[in-house]
């Protein structure tokens, strides 16, 4: 009973880290083509490009696309080989993600001026982005949710997973611990030798005395 749910728990945290990586990935493909648009501006434009100036928008975009790869690659050792050790650190790495993301929407709904705490884009995709997120409400905001959904699942279905695995281990610690000695199949059990077990037959003596009685061995 615990193997077919152990395959159904492993199956459907793979499905689930697969939707983070795919995140990921659209977060690398989107921080590309953003670092490419920049230097193409910075290129065009006629005075020396500044290079000094970190687009620190770009990279924090591009850092949190390599972490989401990251953590769906350790999601996946974790689901296929079911270890406890690896379970136990991708559902911290999914947690301290979810906090993260939870701490910088509640700054971003709480505090009006949220803004001025970040530092200036010299590539203008912040703002480019902005646009997009206020134009798109409702997509953006399905997706946030479904980030949430996703990671929230993510650390649930570890959890059980991990859970499962612990109770499978018990049971076989137990069965061994418990288990009784069996008797060859083929060979009889030893019998002590002064046992009246052992089966007594009359035949004609050897030595000519009358009435000797042989054991058969």
């Amino acid at each position: 009973m615990i193997k077919p749910v152990k395959s159904c728990l492993i199956l459907s945290l793979k499905i689930a880290n697969l939707t983070i990586g795919l995140m990921g990935i659209a977060m690398l493909i989107y921080s590309i083509w953003m670092i490419r648009v920049w230097q193409r501006d910075a290129a065009n434009s006629p005075s020396s490009p500044d290079y000094a100036q970190f687009p620190w928008f770009i990279h924090a975009f591009l850092g949190v696309g390599i972490a989401l790869c990251a953590i769906t690659f350790l999601g996946h050792v974790a689901a296929h080989s079911a270890n406890s050790c690896c379970l136990s650190f991708y559902m911290f790495l999914i947690l301290v993600l979810l906090l993260l993301e939870i701490a910088i929407t509640a700054d971003v709904f709480l505090n009006s001026d949220w803004e001025k705490d970040l530092p200036e884009d010299p590539s203008g995709r912040f703002h480019d982005f902005k646009d997009f997120v206020n134009s798109n409400d409702d997509v953006c905001q399905s997706i946030a949710l479904l980030c949430f959904l996703t990671q929230g699942c993510c650390i649930l279905l570890a959890t059980i997973l991990r859970t499962v695995g612990k109770i499978k281990e018990n049971s076989h610690e137990n069965e061994g611990e418990y288990a009784e000695p069996t008797a060859p199949l083929l060979r009889p059990p030893e019998l002590p030798p002064n046992s009246s077990l052992y089966p007594y037959v009359i035949g004609e003596p050897v030595n000519m005395e009358p009435q000797s009685v042989y054991k058969i061995v």
